[in-house]
């Protein structure tokens, strides 16, 4: 298996990034949130995990070990594709997930597109006992955020923004931009989520 990819960023889409590695350009599938991590012309390394299918080869790229293991894991589920898996940690890091799943809150599964709520229960049944509780994740790559170690308001404010409309990775740069400018600590784990909620809504409306 190709655990990682270490190499020039050559481009980033919507939808994935081309990274060159030895004058090869390889393209890797990844979510909004590892996509905000990776500049072109500049070096980045993703975990991989590489999907087999007759008609296809497929990688996909991620910002940190923790997060491609719960691709791989989410998969184990019946009805979960690598598709659905990817769509799943877009709306969710992966120790949201993993708390959604061990209190079985279905609601925050089903916002995830593709998942209605029998869909939903099955995946909470399969596995509780497969993705471990919060904070079990490894430690993310070098110079990527650990997925482990977003506080709650993050995850909170993310999903707030994604409801509201905006997609994934405009709702993480404007946290980010916010964590930046000081208004929030994104060490802290005691914040006003509607107050950052309501600073990233006049960030984003303004761009």
């Amino acid at each position: 298996m190709i655990a990682h990819v270490r190499g020039t960023v050559a481009g980033v889409a919507p939808d994935g990034a081309v990274i060159e590695v030895g004058g090869v350009g390889i393209r890797v599938q990844c979510t909004p949130g590892t996509l905000a991590t990776l500049r072109p012309g500049e070096r980045a390394q993703v975990a991989t995990s590489l999907v087999v299918r007759e008609d296809s080869l497929t990688l996909y790229g991620f910002c940190s070990d923790d997060e491609r293991n719960v691709f791989e894991l989410l998969q184990t589920a019946s009805g979960v594709g690598p598709r659905l898996a990817l769509a799943m940690l877009a709306v969710h890091a992966p120790d949201a997930l993993r708390r959604a799943v061990s209190t079985e809150d279905l609601g925050a599964l089903t916002m995830v597109p593709g998942i209605g709520r029998k869909g939903a229960q099955r995946i909470v049944l399969e596995l509780k006992d497969r993705l471990g509780p919060p904070g079990e994740g490894a430690d993310g790559l070098p110079g990527a955020r650990a997925s482990r170690q977003a506080p709650p308001w993050r995850d909170q404010v993310q999903s707030g923004l994604v409801n509201l409309g905006w997609p994934v990775r405009d709702a993480d740069q404007a946290i980010a931009a916010l964590e930046d400018e000081g208004v929030v600590d994104g060490a802290d784990a005691a914040v006003d989520v509607a107050m950052v909620l309501r600073a990233a809504l006049r960030k984003l409306s303004k761009q």
